[in-house]
């Protein structure tokens, strides 16, 4: 049975306490990120190429599956949870994970850099929802041709790969041609973002940079260090480290050798063997403008129910300017 992406938006919005999916972010997000995010109420995710091998993937899959099931065993209702895969061709695990995402079935597939087309069958075949990055209006035009339920807009601020595109423009445009759910990242890191992007017309958003300097993933104390101290001007978009437009700390390009020239320059698009050792991403950190958010370590479960606070105070406000 496919499911239609209005049907998942609302199935998943009731059962939040949040509209909120935790990004999926490549060598930060883990199982527990994700399960964690799950049991405050929002969207947990991850990027399956942060196993470094297949085998281990499967091993974080039936982590997730079993700690849910035991979650729900107890009483808890989670939120869904999402697993983003790169669909470009230079991506060589695609095959095996293709099969994985069928037998462990996330509510969410997300796909990068590539064409949704490329999961639609299978991930349809077990009921599950498609739903496409993509960083312009030509991106979200094909991926909705393509048939995918869901469109992720990555707008400028964005960690990661970025966008250039202001949500205001972004979401505007791509509700006149698309019914689906709509997704918005980009710089949002408080309750009030959240809030603005539903106004602007999104169903859910993409918060990746705030759960950064969580305990709960595998980054090292550098970068946490680092995310903790970093503001909005400490934060670069640049095509030199991927070939992709992504948003890094300036301050882990600079120690990484990257001088202005470098900065400006663009690398060839190489996503096979994501986790060797000549990789020039091993040691340069990412993150969106949303940084200055970021003021402390503090878990998961601590960041949702601040968000949640923050979300429901603005709306208690708003309803009350709207009533005067």
């Amino acid at each position: 049975m496919t499911l239609a992406a209005p049907s998942i938006a609302e199935r998943l919005r009731r059962d939040l306490k949040l509209p909120v999916i935790v990004a999926p972010m490549f060598l930060v997000s883990t199982p527990k990120l994700l399960l964690e995010s799950c049991k405050a109420g929002l969207i947990g995710s991850l990027p399956t190429q942060n196993a470094r091998t297949t085998a281990q993937l499967r091993e974080w899959f039936n982590e997730i599956r079993d700690e849910l099931a035991t979650f729900r065993a107890a009483g808890g209702k989670p939120g869904g949870w999402a697993a983003s895969v790169l669909v470009h061709n230079s991506y060589d695990r695609f095959p095996e994970e293709l099969e994985m995402l069928q037998e462990y079935q996330p509510d969410i597939v997300v796909t990068a850099l590539g064409s949704p087309k490329r999961v639609l069958k299978e991930v349809h075949g077990y009921g599950g929802a498609v739903f496409a990055d993509v960083m312009s209006l030509e991106h979200a035009r094909k991926a909705a041709d393509a048939g995918a339920d869901g469109l992720v807009l990555v707008c400028h601020g964005a960690g990661g790969h970025t966008g250039a595109n202001s949500p205001f423009a972004f979401v505007s445009e791509v509700r006149r041609f698309f019914k689906g759910t709509i997704v918005v990242g980009g710089a949002i890191s408080d309750g009030r973002g959240v809030l603005a992007a539903e106004v602007l017309g999104a169903d859910l958003v993409y918060m990746g940079t705030r759960f950064i300097a969580c305990p709960e993933t595998m980054i090292n104390d550098d970068y946490r260090r680092m995310m903790i101290d970093a503001r909005m001007d400490g934060v670069v978009a640049t095509k030199s480290v991927t070939g992709v437009q992504c948003s890094w700390l300036k301050e882990s390009l600079i120690a990484a050798g990257f001088d202005d020239s470098r900065i400006a320059s663009t690398a060839k698009i190489d996503f096979s063997d994501v986790h060797g050792e000549l990789k020039p991403w091993k040691n340069i950190y990412g993150a969106g403008q949303g940084v200055g958010q970021v003021d402390s370590a503090a878990t998961t479960a601590e960041v949702a129910a601040q968000l949640i606070g923050e979300y429901r105070e603005v709306s208690a406000e708003l309803m009350a300017r709207a009533r005067a």
